[in-house]
């Protein structure tokens, strides 16, 4: 009986040993990928949604914009694609709404901004440009979100058929540790989660 133990404990103990492997190899691919910038010349910039507060973009949506209207300065892309709809039944303005009059103040031509308002998740972000991006003829685009956001993203992209390079923001609210493992230990979750169901 004790060597039956003993075997079933060692057992168990390499099982979990494989599993911790496992998921500190998932999270240093989350990070490889977040921390790479692949900017180069494409068709449009792909912004995706984040919290807005009214009229006025949260601190993380903040960077993502700016990150986007830098890039578009720079001359990597001719337009801009804001996505992301309305947080709530109360909000007056959507997500991509909120991101257009923040790169209107900052004398973007409006004429090279596209917007959707219909999207909640980040899969719906990718599905609707995706629809902009047919409607307009463009094919390759650079994302723009988050770093530990942008593995996910790529790996939507890909599914969706949308030619994307990657572009993390330089910059995050999700800076100090606590926050940083927290936001990390959600993306593993739903690394795992995409597995075995479509990506949200």
């Amino acid at each position: 009986m004790s060597r039956r133990r003993t075997g079933l404990f060692d057992w168990l103990w390499r099982l979990c040993v494989l599993v911790l492997l496992w998921l500190l190899g998932v999270a240093a691919w989350i990070i490889w990928v977040g921390d790479r910038d692949q900017a180069a010349p494409a068709d449009a910039i792909i912004v995706l949604g984040a919290a807005a507060y009214d009229a006025k973009p949260s601190p993380v949506f903040e960077e993502r914009i700016r990150h986007g209207l830098d890039l578009y300065r720079q001359g990597y892309a001719p337009k801009l694609i804001f996505t992301g709809g309305f947080g709530g039944a109360g909000a007056r303005f959507s997500e991509s709404q909120v991101a257009r009059r923040y790169a209107l103040k900052q004398e973007i031509p409006a004429r090279d901004i596209l917007i959707e308002n219909r999207s909640r998740t980040t899969r719906q972000n990718l599905v609707e440009a995706k629809r902009l991006m047919d409607a307009h003829g463009m094919h390759r685009v650079i994302l723009v979100s988050d770093p530990l956001h942008m593995a996910r993203a790529l790996r939507l992209s890909e599914e969706l058929g949308i030619d994307a390079l990657a572009s993390s923001t330089p910059s995050t609210r999700f800076r100090s540790f606590h926050t940083s493992w927290r936001f990390l230990a959600q993306e593993i979750y739903f690394f795992h989660r995409d597995l075995f169901a479509g990506g949200a």
